[in-house]
């Protein structure tokens, strides 16, 4: 354990990730689709002749800088210290194998940056194809800067069999760009290009749905007829490129989505399918929506119709980004590194050999000797924790406590609450100690026909470390005490 674990009460540190996530998503592909959507409106305008484009155009200008700039910037570096704390060895890899990558993306960020703002402020002040390549240039960086996050991104489900293959070598950047452009790239490339596109749609229905459908009807309906049509290529093009990905995910992951399509009559339904499942309703709804309210009838297109319009949007990311991360369970980086920061192929048998806590750096030296004295105390399975507790010193027993609290916290947190999301006292509530240690002990073997080895990582350490967490957790989901039926009469007498 090299790291302390984040604590995040009630929700966990992963929905903390997710929250941020899911809205950094939703405004980033805008900045990509939107970077887009702004010239070629302003080259329609122009062609056409259409100056009172313009105005409108203007001002979706300044809230596309306002909103891309300032909140999607935030949100981005947000990510980044959530997952650094998260789960710092995983961000670790990421960084390490990547470094190129994320230098060559903050280049493009620059740039992009830049290029906005000068878009913005350059409007009517400079000459129009002047400021139409202005334009084109945000859009083209902006793309780039999508290039290369996707490569990282789809990395932690399909690293490639080239760059497990030198996994945990100190060879990893040998294999670059093995890992960088790996089986799911292209696929998903395509399908968030055609999120980007759509949300620029969407955002765009956002502004010109504040436009007076009485006062300018002709510019209102032309607007939002146009900005519709942003959603069609999704529409035609998503499944195909959703197919593609999918016939591309490694079989044991396609097999959790799998699972809950095939059996769900039989009561089969699992978290990655229902994920899947709002995904496909939010956009079909969306769709409906758009073609009925916006398309067919602009001018009583209101800016509640635009934000119920975005709201789905909004749930279709949720879901689509909970679905994609939930693939990759039990790993962060699929068949290296698991969602606890163990590594499958180095980490496993040495935490089992030498322990998982053997080296921390979070334990006092007299936690370990207190441990030394312990280990022949501590009970076997099928032994009862007040018996253990009664063959330790007060001061012995805190201290296997605390051995056990820093596995948990070690091992289990990164999915896990206490009593929040996935709580562990739900989970095992009711269990005595010799049950909870049979659980442990499924997930310490990690045996091909165990229940568990889908969704959760093996459990790592020494019998006499395990032994420590199961008297910990079986404490942890103990019901309280009652009182005496004497003492509760004195009480109420009382």
């Amino acid at each position: 354990m090299n790291y302390p674990s984040w604590d995040v009460p009630i929700i966990g540190s992963g929905w903390v990730i997710g929250i941020i996530a899911i809205i950094h998503v939703l405004i980033s592909h805008f900045a990509v689709g939107g970077g887009l959507y702004l010239p070629m409106a302003e080259h329609k305008a122009l062609r056409e002749g259409r100056s009172d484009w313009m105005p409108v155009l203007h001002r979706h200008a300044k809230f596309f800088l306002v909103l891309t700039g300032v909140f999607g910037a935030s949100t981005g570096v947000a990510i980044w210290f959530a997952i650094g704390l998260a789960s710092p060895e995983g961000t670790s890899t990421l960084i390490h194998n990547f470094v190129f990558g994320w230098a060559i993306e903050w280049c493009f960020f620059c740039v992009e940056l830049s290029t906005a703002a000068v878009y913005y402020y350059t409007w009517g002040r400079i000459p129009d194809k002047l400021h139409l390549a202005v334009g084109y240039v945000y859009a083209a960086f902006s793309f780039l800067t999508l290039v290369i996050i996707n490569g990282i991104l789809t990395f932690m489900l399909t690293p490639g069999e080239a760059w497990l293959s030198v996994a945990g070598t100190g060879m990893e950047a040998s294999k670059f760009w093995h890992a960088f452009f790996n089986p799911t790239y292209f696929p998903s490339l395509g399908l968030r290009t055609l999120i980007c596109v759509s949300l620029a749609g969407i955002w765009a229905l956002i502004t010109a749905s504040r436009l007076d459908g009485f006062e300018e009807p002709e510019l209102k309906k032309s607007v939002i007829q146009w900005s519709s049509k942003w959603l069609i290529p999704a529409f035609l093009f998503m499944p195909v490129f959703f197919f593609w990905y999918l016939y591309m995910i490694p079989e044991a992951q396609r097999g959790l989505l799998e699972i809950g399509i095939g059996k769900v009559g039989s009561g089969v339904f699992t978290q990655v399918t229902r994920a899947a499942l709002v995904t496909v309703m939010s956009s079909a709804t969306i769709g409906a929506v758009v073609y009925f309210l916006a398309y067919r009838n602009p001018r009583d297109f209101s800016f509640g119709h635009a934000v119920a319009v975005l709201l789905l949007a909004l749930s279709a990311t949720a879901s689509t980004e909970q679905a994609r991360e939930m693939l990759r369970k039990p790993y962060v980086v699929c068949r290296h590194m698991f969602s606890n920061g163990i590594r499958l192929n180095t980490d496993v048998e040495r935490f089992n050999r030498e322990g998982y806590l053997a080296k921390s750096i979070w334990v006092f030296p007299v936690e370990r000797e207190a441990w030394a004295r312990t280990d022949a105390a501590i009970p076997q399975p099928g032994a009862v924790v007040p018996a253990a507790q009664s063959t330790m010193s007060p001061e012995d027993w805190q201290a296997h406590m605390r051995r056990g609290e820093l596995m948990m916290r070690g091992q289990c947190m990164a999915c896990h609450t206490t009593d929040g999301y996935r709580p562990l006292r739900k989970l095992l509530g009711g269990r005595d100690r010799d049950s909870v240690g049979n659980i442990l002990k499924m997930l310490h073997d990690y045996g091909d026909d165990s229940p568990y080895k889908k969704y959760m990582p093996p459990l790592v350490g020494t019998p006499q470390e395990i032994a420590a967490l199961t008297d910990y957790l079986a404490v942890l989901v103990a019901p309280a005490p009652k009182a005496a039926p004497e003492k509760v009469a004195d009480a109420a007498g009382k």
